[in-house]
C-alpha cells in the first residue's frame, strides 16, 4: 500500500506551496516514484510543480457523462482518459482532479474512475493529495486511508481556529488517518511563544513552523516553481525539518 499524506488549509496559508516542497523533499529522499494528486477546487498544484496540465479527471467524468465513441467501452475510454491525465515529473508524476461534479448523475464515471485510480495509486510508494480547505475531495477519493494529514495555517489565531475546525471536519467524516498535525507557516522570528500558546489552546499537535521567507514570496511572484527553491532557503530548511521528523 502507498503512504499517504494529505495537505489541507484554509485559502492564503501556503499549503500548495508547503505541498510542493514535500514533493521536493521525497524525490530528494529517494522515495520515488510520488504521486502528488491536486484535489483543490482552484487547481494550481502544477504551477509549484513546474508542469502543464492538459487533462483533468473531472473533464473525463464530463466527457463520459456526454457518451463515448462508437465502438469504445466506458472502461476502455476511462482508462485512456486517466492515462492522459497523468502529467510526468522528474521523479514524480501528477493527477489534477479537477473542479467539483455538476448538475446530473455521475455515478458510472465515478465507479470507473475510482476502478482505474486505484490501479494508478498502487505504483507508487508515496502520494502527496493538495486538497481544499473542506475533506469532501478527500472522502471522494479512493485514497481515503490516509497515512498523514497536514493543515497548514498562517501564524494567527483566527488561522489556527479554521486549523482546528478542519481537524474536527475530517474527525466528523470518519476518514481513517493515521497522524494529524498542525504546520504554521510563514512564521515570524519571535513569534514563537504566542502561536505555541494559541496552538495548545486548541489542544492541536503541532508538527513545526516554518518560517517566513522573502524567497518564497518572489518565486510567487515570479511564476516560478517551487521545486526550485534553492535548499539553503530558510522555508526549506524549515520545511524539511518537520518532515524529517514525520515522515518514516
Amino acid at each position: 500500500m502507498p503512504y499517504s499524506i494529505a495537505l489541507a488549509g484554509k485559502g492564503g496559508t501556503g499549503k500548495t506551496t508547503t505541498a510542493g516542497m514535500l514533493v521536493k523533499y521525497l524525490v530528494e529522499k529517494g522515495k520515488v516514484p510520488v504521486l502528488a494528486v491536486d484535489a483543490d477546487a482552484n487547481s494550481n498544484f502544477n504551477e509549484v510543480l513546474g508542469l502543464e496540465v492538459a487533462e483533468t479527471l473531472g473533464q473525463a467524468r464530463e466527457e463520459m457523462k456526454k457518451g463515448v465513441a462508437s465502438g469504445m467501452t466506458k472502461d476502455v475510454f476511462m482508462q485512456m482518459k486517466l492515462q492522459e491525465a497523468v502529467v510526468e515529473g522528474e521523479g514524480f508524476d501528477l493527477v489534477v482532479m479537477g473542479r467539483p461534479e455538476g448538475a446530473g448523475c455521475y455515478c458510472a464515471a465515478n465507479t470507473l474512475l475510482t476502478q482505474y485510480l486505484d490501479k494508478l495509486i498502487g505504483n507508487y510508494p508515496f502520494i502527496v493529495i493538495d486538497n481544499e480547505a473542506g475533506m469532501e475531495h478527500l472522502s471522494r477519493l479512493t485514497t481515503n486511508n490516509v497515512d498523514i494529514l497536514l493543515v497548514v495555517s498562517d501564524p494567527t489565531r483566527r488561522g489556527i481556529q479554521a486549523a482546528a475546525r478542519i481537524f474536527e471536519l475530517a474527525s466528523e467524516l470518519r476518514l481513517s488517518i493515521g497522524s494529524k498535525y498542525l504546520i504554521i507557516n510563514q512564521a515570524k522570528e519571535g513569534s514563537e511563544e504566542p502561536i505555541a500558546n494559541a496552538v495548545n489552546e486548541f489542544g492541536i499537535e503541532m508538527a513545526g513552523m516554518i518560517p517566513d521567507d522573502p524567497v518564497v514570496r518572489q518565486f510567487d511572484l515570479e511564476g516560478k516553481p517551487t521545486l526550485k527553491l534553492n535548499n539553503e532557503s530558510s522555508a526549506v530548511r524549515g520545511a524539511y525539518g518537520i518532515f524529517d521528523k514525520i515522515i518514516r
